[in-house]
């Protein structure tokens, strides 16, 4: 690789990260500012340079800004209406006594495909504390549980922010890209449950009962929490003293999953429509419906006429959406911005000659994304972060070695698992509404994330052989 383009490469993503870690700038700034070093160390003329970043901001907005924003709508009417309580205990019931943990692991798999992780994490640990209290389970136990389902989707399946946005930055096939995601996920469950009961039981003595918060919302009615995506967005506050019970949702489990599901049902329908029945009346039927913008208009067009309970006035709704649409836009202009990033790696040339450099390495070409998204996790904590850098860098050597996009999308997400520490935001919702601190907490966590990290790694391999 020519020195002036690995200098250039090594220069931008080294101000990226340095900007994210050490200064009073956030993700989006270190992109666009990674992506400037880029091209002024590769030699692009000015101008250029800044055509370049306008084109790629816009480009990548193009196809996935709006899904990001829905995505984040849906959630949020989902996380205001007790729609994710009622997942919640539908998914107790239906696991049973003795395996209150197992369902603690499947609703927040659930739950964490529209709601952010730590947003959800508030919700339901409530329900967490009132099952380890009602059926004598350790808390670290079912708090490990929860945590584990809701990092697991978070990570790995659309419409969540990290995954959606490596669909766009890829190329991927985004009904594909689900189901992949969601195979990984369920396989991923027995390993979140197996980590919880090791553990948790050997954590629970080092539960700190004062450092837990008052309430949910870590500092009472009205307060928040920062997201554990790194975007540093207000996560919606429950406001729910975690002593009590949690109240019974006003909307039944079936009537809260179908905004949820219908959408992810018509973009995979997409998918296998246009590979099976590719040109009749039924794949153009879902070549539509099955547009990810479509689909989730339609998810979110039910769920704010099913999901609020009654009497909830027209402005309310309208706020909650208001909100949702200002926690989506950090994540939106941090996507494009990977966008702006990645178009300059390719018109530089940085990319084409990385792809060649790296295609002698002796390392699958599929697990790449994986071991940058690796690095770039441990190097700034964000998990999100981690996936668009990663699909950003990965971009050109995807396309250039004709690896699968969303074998690609699966890789990058799976190397973001990695050792969640005191950099990631969603570390300290985990820890300390469990009660735990110092290497306690990073034995429950940390821990955690790193086993779900080692687990994908044959998941990936099985992947790639069956997707090539």
């Amino acid at each position: 690789m020519e020195v002036q383009l690995l200098a250039a490469l090594l220069l931008g993503v080294a101000t990226v990260i340095a900007l994210i870690l050490w200064s009073r700038l956030d993700a989006f700034v270190g992109l666009l500012a990674g992506a400037l070093v880029t091209g002024v160390v590769a030699g692009v003329p000015a101008a250029e340079l800044v055509e370049h970043l306008t084109t790629g901001f816009g480009n990548t907005l193009a196809g996935i800004g709006v899904v990001i924003a829905l995505g984040v709508m849906i959630g949020t009417v989902l996380e205001r209406s007790g729609g994710a309580d009622a997942l919640a205990k539908a998914f107790v019931r239906m696991a049973g006594k003795g395996r209150e943990d197992v369902a603690m692991t499947a609703t927040g798999a659930v739950v964490s495909v529209p709601v952010f992780c730590d947003s959800g994490f508030v919700i339901l640990h409530p329900l967490a504390r009132s099952l380890a209290r009602r059926y004598g389970r350790p808390l670290v136990v079912m708090s490990l549980a929860l945590a584990g389902g809701l990092s697991i989707t978070h990570h790995l399946v659309p419409p969540t922010p990290g995954p959606l946005a490596a669909v766009g930055l890829l190329g991927a096939d985004l009904g594909t890209t689900v189901l992949l995601g969601g195979a990984m996920s369920i396989l991923l469950i027995p390993v979140v449950v197996a980590y919880a009961r090791f553990t948790g039981p050997r954590l629970e003595a080092s539960v700190e009962s004062g450092l837990v918060p008052e309430n949910a919302a870590a500092g009472g009615p009205g307060a928040a929490t920062r997201r554990g995506d790194g975007t540093g967005a207000a996560a919606p506050a429950a406001g729910r003293d975690i002593s009590q019970e949690p109240p019974d949702p006003g909307v039944s489990a079936l009537t809260a999953s179908v905004p949820l599901l219908l959408p992810l049902l018509l973009i995979v329908g997409n998918t296998l429509t246009g590979a099976l029945a590719e040109g009749s009346a039924v794949a153009g039927v879902f070549a539509f419906l099955g547009n990810p913008a479509i689909a989730l208009i339609i998810g979110l067009v039910i769920a704010v006429y099913t999901l609020p309970p009654r009497g909830t006035g027209r402005r309310e709704v309208v706020s909650w959406l208001t909100a949702a649409a200002a926690s989506a836009g950090m994540i939106v202009f941090i996507t494009g911005a990977g966008g702006a990033f990645g178009e300059v790696l390719r018109a530089s040339g940085v990319g084409d000659a990385l792809a060649e450099a790296v295609s002698g390495w002796p390392v699958p070409m599929f697990l790449l994304p994986f071991v940058i998204a690796t690095f770039v996790r441990l190097a700034q904590g964000s998990g999100t972060v981690a996936i668009i850098t990663s699909a950003t860098l990965s971009a050109p050597i995807v396309a250039a070695t004709g690896i699968n996009p969303a074998l690609a999308v699966a890789s990058a997400c799976a190397g973001s698992f990695v050792f969640s520490y005191v950099s990631d935001s969603y570390f300290w919702v985990v820890t300390r509404f469990t009660g735990l601190s110092g290497g306690a907490a990073m034995k429950m966590w940390s821990g955690m994330t790193t086993v779900l990290w080692l687990a994908s790694l044959p998941l990936l391999c099985v992947a790639a052989l069956v997707l090539g």
